[in-house]
């Protein structure tokens, strides 16, 4: 009888060792703990610049890009055209609205922000929404007809096309008077000739990638070179379209 108590004594310590053994690994996996919580309720206190820089780049920002992302692919917001660069944007959104949360409300920080994420992407879904339902892609149509009536197996006359655009656009970039450009536009400007310049040396997968690179190479965050290349953006649609008809 005595024995049967020990056997059962020593399992209980066994499942109970086990217990605390993945508890402790979940609160390691944890991203939003409560030193991001505190850290965010000290951001809306503060009224130092530097204070609040250290405590955005060591603890919020990076617990909102992990809350960003898990609120992405948990609600299969990855559907979404351009859905990294929305990310981008989210995140970059979420920082100029930090001032907003207020702790003496109640509700935690982690509850507030992940609920208006993903509010926000729910509000980019129902505007993509609407757009297909007003209207109608004609560039998509107009792939579907080439590939379905006038493709032909030709990569190099594919290859050669696309070359010929992007050298194109590569001299017209070089046209640029750039005297009157701000100083965060010179500096994304100039990235972009180097990475143009540097095409067949360095490695770009996608779109995140890249902002890796302007980041890198002009020393400016995401949001200011976003604002930078939203300017530079309606210069390339006038190149594409001039392009595309047959002006240039």
């Amino acid at each position: 009888m005595m024995r049967i108590l020990q056997r059962r004594k020593q399992k209980k310590q066994m499942t109970q060792k086990k217990t605390r053994k993945t508890t402790k690994k979940r609160k390691k996996n944890l991203y939003f703990t409560q030193e991001h919580e505190d850290a965010i309720i000290q951001y809306s206190k503060s009224n130092c610049i530097r204070e609040r820089t250290e405590l955005y780049v060591r603890w919020i920002q990076p617990a909102f890009n992990e809350m960003v992302d898990k609120i992405v692919f948990t609600y299969k917001f990855t559907n979404l055209p351009n859905c990294e660069s929305l990310r981008d944007e989210c995140k970059i959104w979420l920082m100029t609205i930090l001032d907003k949360y207020d702790p003496s409300k109640g509700s935690k920080a982690f509850s507030y922000f992940s609920v208006i994420t993903k509010n926000w992407f729910i509000h980019k879904v129902k505007r993509q929404q609407k757009r297909n339902l007003r209207e109608i892609d004609y560039e998509n149509i107009s792939k579907n007809y080439e590939e379905e009536f006038l493709s032909t197996n030709d990569s190099y006359l594919t290859n050669r096309e696309h070359d010929e655009f992007w050298q194109n656009f590569y001299n017209e970039l070089n046209s640029w008077d750039t005297s009157s450009m701000k100083e965060n536009d010179l500096k994304v400007y100039k990235a972009i000739t180097i990475l143009f310049e540097s095409k067949d040396e360095i490695e770009i997968f996608n779109k995140k990638a890249i902002y890796l690179y302007l980041r890198e190479i002009t020393g400016l965050n995401t949001k200011q070179i976003v604002n930078s290349l939203k300017k530079f953006r309606k210069r390339y649609y006038l190149f594409k379209v001039d392009w595309e008809s047959g002006s240039l």
